[in-house]
């Protein structure tokens, strides 16, 4: 008797946990994309690569990590199901999606690093971003950098009629800096390092201006149809923060691997990034200045409500 209530017993509790595993794991795609984005200095991405954290977290899920740089790319990869999380999105683009119609969902702060992002010169007699006015000043457009530059005008009692804007990219603007076609550049992570390595000199950062805040974001759809998943992620996510915590002389030395840079570029640059995920009240209230830059500049059609866009 007591045997047989054993078996039973057993067998229950197997399709129990059968019943419970095939379950949540209903709930996880089959496939799934997260981005990769390791510029300007994503320490946590390059360490959850490095790891193979999520190949770990998601066990039988096709994983892919396309590595989309550009916001709009990334937006558009969302909303094409391409990608389920974009895992390092730029706020401008996050809204200006959004206010397109992308049912776009923030369920995270990647990053804000005020002191990364900024207006490099290399002409010394540049002091102060007042000394811009009438200059060439290239960087890419519709951007955290752009929103920098409009607040740092802003400060002097500038505008965007006061200087000659150039739409370029990093690498691009980088060039012409150095090759003395503009005046000033708007530049971020390894492409300052370089610059300011080679004679450059900050004429302003984010500091005081922008917060320059970059989102962990998905699709109201995904998270419908993958609450687990989002979840899964988020956790992966502070495990790999955790990690870095505990092992920041490891985490430098896979950066500096995979970003290129020399030690003392990691060195330099690590401190000025906070990936705490949580979303503050600050950053609700970043997120609405950074609105108002976009339709200020003509960047954005639409107002849309901040509030709506963020899941706790």
């Amino acid at each position: 008797m007591m045997n047989k209530k054993m078996v039973i017993g057993f067998a229950a509790l197997l399709l129990v946990c059968l019943f419970a595993g095939g379950a949540f794991a209903a709930n996880f795609p089959a496939k799934m994309g997260i981005t990769y984005v390791k510029a300007p200095l994503n320490v946590p991405s390059i360490v959850e690569k490095e790891l193979k954290l999520f190949e770990a977290s998601f066990p039988g899920v096709a994983l892919s990590f396309p590595e989309l740089t550009e916001g709009p790319k990334q937006t558009a990869a969302l909303a094409a199901d391409e990608i389920a999380i974009a895992s390092c999105l730029g706020s401008t683009s996050a809204i200006l999606a959004a206010s397109e119609g992308l049912d776009l969902k923030i369920v995270g702060i990647y990053s804000r690093a005020p002191k990364a992002f900024m207006i490099v010169v290399k002409n010394p007699s540049f002091k102060t971003v007042a000394d811009l006015k009438g200059k060439k000043v290239a960087g890419p457009k519709g951007t955290i950098l752009h929103q920098l530059l409009a607040a740092a005008l802003a400060s002097e009692g500038m505008g965007a009629k006061d200087i000659e804007f150039i739409s370029m990219d990093l690498p691009s603007a980088a060039s012409a800096l150095a090759n003395g076609s503009v005046d000033a550049a708007l530049l971020a992570g390894p492409a300052a390092f370089n610059a300011l390595s080679s004679g450059a000199q900050m004429l302003r950062n984010g500091e005081g201006l922008v917060d320059a805040t970059i989102v962990i974001a998905t699709t109201q759809n995904f998270l419908s149809r993958y609450p687990d998943t989002v979840a899964q992620f988020l956790n992966t996510h502070n495990k790999a923060l955790e990690w870095i915590e505990k092992n920041p002389d490891k985490a430098k030395a896979i950066t500096q691997k995979e970003t290129g840079l020399p030690a003392e570029g990691v060195d330099m640059m690590f401190p000025w990034y906070d990936f705490n995920p949580q979303i503050k009240a600050s950053d609700v209230e970043e997120l609405k200045k950074t609105q108002e830059f976009m339709l200020e500049n003509g960047l954005q059609r639409k107002k849309i409500d901040i509030s709506t866009l963020i899941v706790k």
